[in-house]
């Protein structure tokens, strides 16, 4: 089952954002543009969590927080205040109101989401599938499964590890070094000629169907993970 997210932000182009990355991580997601309408939404079809914009109008962010917390119904879904307020006693007021975290805008989408995972996880465990999606492959930590493209794809420990750090950073590029700190660890000696081992497996797995090869090398730089190459 899919969770639920609530996004009550009012400017456009960041609710469109959101709801754009939330649903390619795998969320089922609506929006409401005020706090009016957010509420309304709330009473329509309970939420497994809200993101909520401090500087709602009609109904702000603070009285809306206070309304789902003083509903027993409501009482203890998970809400995340988003605001461009980022004063210490702001996130106080914003956190002794009733939200579960606060982030302060502007934001990093893997942040937020990691963070909604952390929520998640901590109030209602039975929704916190850890996964990322980039383009059509699906990682999922909790199982240590793969996907792409639908298809299941078979990895070792060291080629999950290193597609889950790919994954997390799509596009930049690694150099050997740095693959080694990340995925092996800074106090463990590995030949940096093994990362091309492990990543040259992770590529043959990855390789299913008709799709791009994910694996990028870049010339006396490293490797990235990119679907448009």
């Amino acid at each position: 089952m899919q969770p639920y997210i609530l996004v009550m932000e009012d400017e456009d182009a960041l609710s469109t954002l959101l709801q754009y990355n939330l649903e390619k991580e795998g969320y089922d997601v609506a929006v409401a543009a005020d706090g009016e309408e957010g509420l309304v939404q709330i009473d329509e079809r309970l939420p497994d969590l809200v993101l909520l914009d401090w500087m709602l109008p009609k109904v702000s962010g603070i009285e809306v927080c206070r309304r789902i917390r003083g509903r027993a119904e409501t009482r203890n879904l998970p809400i995340i205040m988003l605001t461009a307020r980022g004063e210490e006693t702001d996130r106080v007021r914003g956190l002794d109101t009733g939200a579960d975290d606060y982030m302060t805008k502007p934001f990093a989408m893997t942040e937020l989401t990691a963070r909604i995972r952390a929520v998640l996880r901590r109030i209602r465990p039975g929704l916190a599938d850890d996964r990322i999606t980039h383009g059509d492959i699906l990682i999922d930590r909790v199982s240590h499964r793969v996907r792409r493209a639908g298809q299941e794809v078979h990895l070792g420990p060291t080629e999950f590890r290193l597609l889950d750090h790919f994954m997390q950073h799509p596009g930049r590029v690694f150099s050997r070094e740095q693959l080694l700190d990340a995925v092996w660890g800074s106090d463990v000696y590995v030949e940096a000629r093994t990362v091309d081992v492990h990543v040259g497996r992770l590529r043959k797995a990855l390789n299913v169907g008709d799709g791009p090869n994910p694996i990028r090398t870049v010339r006396s730089a490293g490797y990235s993970l990119d679907l448009g190459a």
